[in-house]
C-alpha cells in the first residue's frame, strides 16, 4: 500500500496556530477521538435523531463551504461540486464518487469508498453493524447541490439519502442520492 504527503494546501499561522485550507479555517483530530464523540452521541440521542441534527448541521456547512471555495477559486457549477468531493476526499472522510450529476434537475448520485465511519465501526464492533452509519455526509450533498443551483440562478431545491452503506451485509460501497424536493 502506497502512501503520499496531503494533496491540499495547508497553512498554520504562526501567530494563532490555526490551520486553513483555501482560507478556510480547519481543525486536525485523530479519526478515533472524532469517531468515538459521534458514537458517544449516538449512544445518547439515538442515530435517528442525530442524524437529523447533523443532516441540517451539514447541509448549512456544504452551502457556506462552496460558497467559499467558489469564490476562492473562481469555480462555478459542476466544478464547485467536483472541488467539494475532491476535497472531502483528501480530508480523509472516504473516496467520494460522482456517478452522476445534474445540477439543474437537482439530482445526484455519490458513491463512497473507504468510509472513516465504517472502518472505525468495523474496528471496534468486530464486524458489519449492518445499519447506514455515514449520515453524517447526507446532508452535505443537498446543501451543496443547493448552493451551486442556487448560484447559478436556479430555483431547484434538494434533499439528500443514503440508500447504501457498506457497513451493512452485502455492500462494499455507500451510496448517496439527491432529489428535488
Amino acid at each position: 500500500m502506497g502512501v503520499h504527503a496531503p494533496e491540499m494546501p495547508i497553512e498554520v499561522n504562526d501567530e494563532t496556530g490555526v490551520w486553513t485550507t483555501d482560507a478556510l479555517p480547519m481543525l486536525y483530530v485523530p479519526r478515533h477521538f472524532f469517531v468515538n464523540n459521534h458514537m458517544g452521541i449516538e449512544d445518547e440521542i439515538g442515530a435517528e435523531r442525530y442524524a437529523e441534527i447533523l443532516y441540517k448541521a451539514g447541509y448549512k456547512s456544504a452551502y457556506f463551504w462552496c460558497e467559499q471555495e467558489a469564490e476562492c477559486h473562481g469555480l462555478s457549477g459542476a466544478d464547485v461540486w467536483h472541488h467539494y468531493l475532491k476535497r472531502l476526499s483528501q480530508r480523509g472522510w472516504g473516496f467520494f464518487i460522482t456517478e452522476e450529476l445534474d445540477i439543474e434537475k437537482g439530482t445526484a448520485k455519490v458513491r463512497l469508498e473507504n468510509s472513516a465511519f465504517v472502518y472505525h465501526y468495523e474496528k471496534i464492533h468486530g464486524k458489519k453493524v449492518n445499519r447506514k452509519i455515514d449520515y453524517m455526509f447526507t446532508g452535505w450533498f443537498a446543501g451543496a447541490l443547493d448552493q451551486i443551483a442556487e448560484a447559478q440562478g436556479l430555483s431547484v431545491r434538494t434533499k439528500a439519502e443514503q440508500t447504501q452503506c457498506a457497513a451493512e451485509e452485502g455492500c462494499d460501497v455507500g451510496y448517496f442520492e439527491v432529489t428535488p424536493l
